[in-house]
């Protein structure tokens, strides 16, 4: 797995969780959605569906973030460095 990650162009990782995450922000932000689901009478897990899509969208926004973080932790991406000197310097 890790091989087809690193495999993967940057454009094509990018608009992949870049569509995820809009999607999760649409449905955040675009109020029919919500209103389509706060008509709804049945719980999710005992809670009222109204409450549960708020969870839901969390959810997705930080796994996808999340899922995000790890696949960069996997092609090395992440910019670890820069993050040294700053503690350096708030040490003395």
């Amino acid at each position: 797995m890790k091989a087809f990650i690193q495999g993967l162009s940057r454009r094509s990782i990018v608009t992949f969780f870049g569509a995820l995450y809009a999607v999760a922000l649409l449905f955040a932000l675009f109020p029919p959605l919500y209103l389509w689901g706060s008509g709804s009478r049945f719980d999710v897990l005992g809670i009222p569906f109204a409450i549960m899509y708020w969870v839901i969208d969390a959810l997705v926004l930080g796994l996808t973030l999340t899922a995000f973080y790890i696949v960069e932790d996997i092609r090395g991406e992440l910019d670890d460095d820069s993050l040294e000197p700053l503690a350096e310097g708030l040490g003395g």
